[in-house]
């Protein structure tokens, strides 16, 4: 075979290869993000129609009683945070598993329940599927995160971080952190993400105490007032 042959075959492919690997890149940039967003508030709509069910013909939310079990891959708050805009909302789904945290962020299973004495912690992706997590970085203390369960909402108030570890540091989502400077039980949140921003050698964290709670219908709390 002509040396001029085996030559332009071979930058064919490479064009072929190329492309591909084009192709794949936008795919997770661009394509995957899309769906994620639209699929994810698709049920944020559902969460709250749900939760609209579950309101008293009085137009008070239904007394919260005791805390029904969290359901493994099924959503059960939206959190807001301010510093990210106020139009950034993501859905809180049980689990941290990997079809879970492609539909929002995920509550560790073995944390406590929103609002309850102990850590609420959650992990979401840096990028990817939304890319919910992105300007992680730029999260400070004393910014705001708000969740509703549909008949409350609990504005927690970061105290440290970003700080950065290893994914085997596992006691960062321990009931009192011992890295966070907590001393003591309490109402407590932890955010977890990816670091660096393509990559996965590390974590970044962030922890936060509950600061208030109020009813959902005495309207949003000051933290989401513009």
């Amino acid at each position: 075979m002509p040396v001029r042959v085996i030559v332009r075959t071979v930058s064919e492919l490479c064009i072929t290869v190329g492309t591909l690997i084009v192709l794949f890149v936008v795919y997770v940039l661009f394509w995957t993000g899309v769906r994620a967003d639209s699929a994810m508030h698709d049920q944020i709509d559902q969460l709250t129609r749900q939760w609209a069910k579950t309101t008293t013909t009085s137009g008070s939310p239904a007394g919260p009683g005791r805390p029904d079990p969290y359901v493994p891959g099924r959503p059960f708050a939206v959190m807001y945070i301010p510093r990210f805009g106020f139009t950034w909302n993501k859905l809180v789904l049980e689990d941290t598993a990997t079809d879970t945290l492609k539909k929002g962020l995920g509550h560790y299973a073995d944390t406590v329940q929103l609002g309850q004495e102990g850590n609420f912690a959650v992990a979401g992706h840096r990028r990817t599927y939304g890319d919910p997590f992105k300007d992680f970085p730029l999260l400070r203390p004393g910014d705001a995160i708000v969740l509703t369960d549909g008949t409350t909402w609990f504005t927690y108030r970061i105290d440290k971080g970003p700080y950065k570890t290893v994914p085997s540091d596992v006691e960062v989502i321990d009931p009192v952190p011992r890295k966070s400077g907590y001393t003591r039980p309490g109402r407590y949140l932890t955010l977890t993400t990816c670091d660096p921003e393509w990559g996965h050698s590390h974590r970044l964290i962030v922890w936060a105490h509950l600061d208030v709670t109020q009813p959902v219908d005495t309207g949003k709390p000051k933290a989401l007032r513009r």
